[in-house]
């Protein structure tokens, strides 16, 4: 594992998000030749010089609005940007998922991962030969086999480390395994939990973050104990 870097202010980090994301795809320009396997090598020679694709991946209790900003600077730098939903289901699932997305994406790409974000991309990049480099922005970077529970552990201090009932909703999944639940961020600050605001939506104005505490994804509790494949992270640039 990975240290994980600490939070910082929603401009800040978008700010960060996009330069970390352009100086991936930089990465990738200055590396491609050399990183392409033989049977990808002729495939890659034909994009030199082109600007790979971006795709940024959220990560729990957010949707793809939260990387807009990200988004419209990158765009505006002359990238094709995508940004599709991440199911949040289990560290295997939401990575085969992606991993179909991205298959259908012409030429070289960059993944971005945000927080639970960093589990998929480390797994989804091992199945695609079109992505060139990752970018973790305040993400989990996990070595084979760990959990997000297990890095959770190693690092205390999260807000979301606390007594589930203190800071969760937890609500039955009728289609997931039995036993399962989707769990959402509560609003209010309760004992350790310093509320959704402070904890997830740090520097983020007030009434943005109701908005994003409004329109969260759940995330499947059960995607805590999945533990990362291969981490693609040991052979790409990242």
């Amino acid at each position: 594992m990975r240290s994980l870097p600490s939070p910082r202010s929603g401009r800040a980090r978008v700010l960060a998000a996009s330069c970390a994301v352009a100086a991936g795809a930089t990465v990738f320009a200055a590396t491609s030749q050399v990183t392409a396997a033989p049977a990808t090598a002729a495939a890659a020679g034909t994009v030199t010089g082109t600007k790979p694709t971006i795709v940024l991946v959220h990560g729990a209790w957010a949707d793809a609005s939260g990387w807009n900003a990200a988004i419209a600077r990158l765009q505006h730098a002359g990238y094709t940007v995508y940004a599709p939903p991440n199911p949040l289901r289990g560290v295997s699932y939401d990575a085969r998922n992606l991993a179909s997305f991205v298959a259908t994406v012409p030429g070289p790409v960059v993944l971005v991962g945000h927080s639970y974000g960093g589990m998929v991309i480390t797994d989804a990049a091992a199945k695609n030969t079109n992505v060139k480099a990752l970018v973790y922005d305040d993400a989990y970077i996990p070595d084979e086999g760990e959990t997000v529970f297990q890095i959770n552990a190693a690092r205390p201090g999260s807000c979301v480390t606390a007594e589930p009932s203190t800071f969760l909703n937890l609500v039955p999944d009728p289609g997931g395994p039995s036993g399962d639940v989707d769990a959402y961020l509560k609003w209010a600050p309760n004992g350790a939990y310093k509320g959704f605001q402070d904890c997830f939506a740090n520097g983020v104005p007030a009434g943005r973050a109701r908005l994003l505490a409004a329109g969260q994804r759940p995330f499947a509790v059960s995607a805590g104990s999945q533990p990362s494949g291969a981490p693609a992270w040991k052979s790409l640039p990242s």
